[in-house]
């Protein structure tokens, strides 16, 4: 008996399941490689793509960033155009949701480490009725986007540029950008398209709508579902329509008082009610779609640049279809920064006192994605002739999977290419996930508890 116990032990440690965070990380990996494979095959290009550029591609696609090395309607054949509209698919709905129903369709069980990562995955606090809320999440998701692409189809349908067939595809493809907050479209490139994506008031309106209901964050949409019948919604609900709401409307008044009031502004000169058209849907967009409403985009105020930098390291909603530090986090440290300044023992809000852990969590988040942002827009400025302005808004654009640009994507070396790679793949995953994939920390208690120290600080 002695002699199989280490036979034992090892076949234990063989199965010992995978820990959600690692195959997250795994996962998004295994499918950028996939996706660089398809878009490297000759029948996805209308020109041989290099390795760099389907690669860079793959992962912004999958990672529902947005930003470019290449022209999609011009270096992609419709079948290229199709496969990187279903990355950007999967990326947006997230690849855990994807294997869950493929093993359905197989007849295949859900393991609990499954239902653990795909919890992960959607940003919930517990795996219970997870299969249940999978395909509601399924349902809603190509439900709006099935609303939105008939919205634009629509419109764009009488635009003359166009023909049917491009209509609807031009219309299901920025609906299923839009919604997933990607930032790709196929009209920069196409003939009578000179300013890429058209900026008509109804556009703005359908593409906004999209990218403001993708960015709320699948927790929110479900709350918003039942809303109906239950009557209720949750705390971290009604904190992110709060946060969302103060945002936008924060995003949009600093961009019409600096593109629409001063002389140097992109807007001056405009009609009043087109300004805020525009400056809503930028604002909107900022927090990760990666669409600009604004035409001469590069020429923005530095203010609004600053303004945006912000929007986008921000974000969206947690478990939402884009990126940044999130409005979760966002929302902890300023609850928990206003019950310090009260004098309060813990954070409060609306009756309920936030976890200290939630707190640790938030202040690591932030900590960590300051860290991440300085060392990529370094690392760019010190290889790349550039400014400090354009090389920290092309990395926070990444890191926040936005999409947006002052020009500086198509400037990037290999190495650059590199950094811009590693910060949209961070940006998708989230600093938690990661940390906790190279590190995977024990919950055993800790044996010693030390004595405390105090260290000056502020």
């Amino acid at each position: 008996m002695t002699l199989l116990a280490p036979g034992r032990n090892l076949v234990r440690l063989r199965r010992k399941p995978i820990p959600p965070p690692i195959r997250l990380v795994g996962g998004l990996a295994f499918l950028i490689a996939i996706g660089t494979g398809l878009l490297w095959l000759p029948i996805s290009s209308t020109r041989p793509l290099t390795f760099m550029e389907a690669l860079f591609t793959a992962t912004s696609a999958l990672s529902v960033t947005g930003l470019s090395v290449i022209t999609p309607v011009r270096d992609l054949t419709l079948i290229g155009q199709i496969l990187l509209m279903l990355l950007i698919q999967i990326g947006g709905v997230g690849f855990m949701v994807v294997a869950v129903i493929i093993f359905r369709l197989l007849g295949r069980r859900i393991s609990f480490t499954d239902r653990m990562a795909l919890s992960d995955s959607l940003g919930l606090l517990s795996p219970g009725a997870i299969l249940a809320l999978t395909r509601r999440v399924l349902i809603t998701v190509i439900s709006i986007e099935m609303i939105g692409a008939a919205m634009l189809y629509l419109h764009w349908r009488t635009d003359p540029r166009l023909s049917e067939a491009q209509a609807l595809f031009y219309a299901i493809f920025h609906a299923v950008s839009a919604f997933c907050n990607a930032g790709f479209d196929l009209f920069s490139g196409t003939p009578g398209f000179e300013n890429g994506l058209p900026r008509d008031s109804i556009t703005l309106f359908v593409m906004g709508w999209l990218i403001f209901t993708g960015g709320l964050g699948i927790p929110v949409i479900a709350d918003l579902i039942t809303y109906p019948h239950e009557r209720k919604l949750s705390l971290h609900t009604r904190i992110t329509l709060i946060v969302v709401a103060f945002l936008v409307g924060v995003g949009t008044l600093g961009l019409w008082l600096s593109e629409g009031f001063d002389a140097d502004g992109t807007l001056y000169g405009q009609p009043i009610d087109r300004q805020l058209i525009v400056t809503t849907f930028q604002s909107i967009s900022a927090r990760t779609a990666g669409f600009a409403g604004i035409a001469s985009f590069e020429q923005l105020t530095p203010g609004s640049q600053l303004l945006l930098i912000a929007l986008m390291f921000i974000g969206c909603a947690p478990a939402s279809m884009g990126g940044g530090i999130t409005t979760g986090t966002f929302a902890v440290l300023s609850i928990s920064l206003w019950s310090y300044a009260r004098g309060l023992p813990t954070a409060q809000f609306s009756g309920r006192s936030l976890a200290t852990g939630m707190v640790r969590r938030a202040a690591a988040v932030l900590t960590i994605s300051l860290f991440v942002v300085l060392c990529a827009s370094w690392l760019i400025v010190t290889t790349h002739d550039t400014t400090l302005d354009r090389a920290v808004f092309e990395v926070v654009s990444a890191f926040a999977t936005c999409g947006l640009t002052l020009g500086l994507t198509g400037e990037l070396n290999v190495f650059g290419q590199l950094v811009i790679i590693a910060v949209m793949f961070w940006g998708r995953l989230g600093a938690l996930t990661i940390i906790s994939a190279i590190a995977n920390p024990s919950t055993a208690p800790q044996p010693v508890t030390y004595p405390e120290e105090q260290i000056l600080i502020g």
